[in-house]
């Protein structure tokens, strides 16, 4: 079976060579096959005589890495059938290197016999030089293929392969998403050789005139968790500390009964910062909701019956079932289609037919909420009108009828008129397209924002509201209107 023999040429220079595998390079005979040049043992290797075949053309032939680890190993294989083939890497073979990994996995398929000899470790010396212990927590991170998610900021992080600006610039700019520009790092070259050099940089610095080369780390110490504020896991540190025996005790008595009104209105309100198209009331209120939701999630946990994890992985997994045409291969080109499906996987999980078509609506729901939930369910088995002009009809007859309640009818009597006229509506408004929840808040907010300019203007003459004639307060609705559609 073909052989290939794999040396490790360690992270620094020729003095840190094992003499085995010094005198097994000197000795071989032929070429001798290297991933890269770009290596201080291989120019010492040179002058002594010993000839290498690199590789390193490919990466500029080759727009992906992988295509470019793909292309060696298959020459390296091509090349073993000929005869025993030497390939050297830098560093040690099993640290960071995908060719090796490649040839292992053709060497379990019974395709070559992969050798694998010599390399010592540059972490060794990396934990010597920076003084850090990794049983503290450690992570050794390729930069070439690196998303500011994958890693734990409390732990020492060092990324290797940073060797030039364009790699050098992304990781910048993923770390910046979670740290300021002055944080520091620290570059570190050629450690444990008589090359090293490690310099301390802000963040923002760390593509800009500094020297990169194939030997080049960067370091990052553990982060302080008050500058993780920003990040899930802290805030699931808090809402726990805030349960906990040292924590709030007004949060401590909290449980999933008393905080129902607390998420509704926190989702009243962020509706109300969307209305007012503010962004920072978004974010806020978007945070109150998310408390909320931390809070149950916690009190689950202190029970003993689900956390957050439950939760997101709920949501996660049903997300990727109900969505085929995105996570699978089904094809879905329309939105009428999407919920089609939606619905279908919706039904399945169920495990089996409700009995009615109106099971399944929340009694909870706000009043219009719940009539426009009804009325779709009720169109999904044909109980609907295709066309508006009927919906009109029924609003004029609930009018009638109410109108006529008035007169003979009790108060309850009354009151459920008055209900019917509103279904009616909601009918019409969701035939249109409108969500009727949404339109009564936006006419609140408008009533409220015109009479408190009422208020104003009426104060402002120096005149009191309650003993003005209703004639007299119309004339102030309609300039408070006026100045509304004026600022528009």
């Amino acid at each position: 079976m073909p052989t290939i023999n794999v040396i490790g040429l360690g992270g620094g220079d020729i003095n840190q060579l094992p003499l085995g595998i010094y005198r097994k390079i000197i000795n071989h005979d032929g070429s001798v096959y290297a991933r890269t040049l770009d290596h201080p043992v291989v120019e010492e290797l040179e002058d002594e005589g010993v000839a290498f075949h690199s590789f390193d053309s490919l990466y500029e032939s080759h727009d992906e890495f992988e295509h470019v680890y793909d292309h060696i190993v298959q020459s390296l294989m091509t090349k073993a059938e000929e005869g025993e083939v030497l390939y050297t890497v830098p560093g040690h073979p099993m640290l960071a290197e995908r060719t090796i990994q490649l040839l292992l996995r053709h060497q379990e398929k019974g395709n070559v016999t992969v050798q694998i000899q010599g390399g010592t470790s540059f972490l060794d010396d990396l934990f010597t030089s920076l003084h850090i212990d990794p049983i503290e927590g450690f992570q050794f991170v390729d930069a070439t293929d690196f998303t500011r998610n994958a890693i734990s900021y409390q732990q020492h992080t060092i990324f290797c392969q940073v060797y030039d600006e364009m790699i050098a610039s992304h990781l910048k700019v993923e770390l910046m998403e979670d740290l300021p520009h002055d944080h520091p790092v620290y570059i570190v070259e050629a450690a444990g050789s008589t090359q090293e050099r490690i310099q301390q940089i802000p963040l923002v610095e760390l593509d800009r005139e500094v020297t990169l080369s194939n030997l080049t780390s960067v370091y990052l110490a553990p982060v302080n968790e008050e500058m993780l504020n920003h990040k899930f896991s802290r805030l699931r540190e808090v809402i726990a500390t805030l349960r906990g025996p040292e924590g709030c005790p007004w949060d401590k008595k909290q449980t999933h009964e008393s905080l129902r009104t607390y998420l509704i209105e926190e989702a009243y309100e962020f509706l109300q910062a969307v209305e007012d198209e503010d962004d920072e009331g978004m974010i806020e209120e978007l945070g109150d909701v998310l408390l909320q939701i931390m809070l149950h999630s916690q009190i689950g946990e202190d029970e003993g019956f689900f956390s957050v994890d439950d939760v997101i992985l709920s949501v996660t997994e049903k997300m990727i079932r109900r969505h085929p045409h995105v996570f699978g291969d089904k094809q879905l080109d329309t939105a009428e289609e999407v919920v089609g499906s939606w619905d279908e996987i919706k039904q399945k999980e169920k495990g089996k037919e409700r009995p009615s078509a109106m099971d399944g609506v929340v009694t909870t729901l706000p009043g219009l909420m719940r009539a426009q939930e009804l009325q779709k369910k009720a169109k999904k088995v044909g109980f609907d009108w295709n066309q508006p002009e009927p919906m009109w009809e029924k609003v004029e007859e609930e009018i009638h009828e109410f109108k006529e309640s008035v007169e003979q009818l009790s108060a309850h009597e009354q009151e459920g008129e008055l209900g019917d006229i509103l279904f009616a509506m909601v009918n019409l408004a969701r035939f249109y397209k409108i969500n009727p929840e949404l339109a009564i808040q936006r006419t609140n907010g408008k009533f409220e924002k015109r009479f408190k300019e009422m208020e104003r203007q009426i104060e402002q003459q120096e005149k009191i509201m309650k003993g003005m004639s209703l004639d007299e307060l119309d004339q102030y609705w309609e300039l408070a209107k006026q100045k509304e559609r004026s600022e528009e």
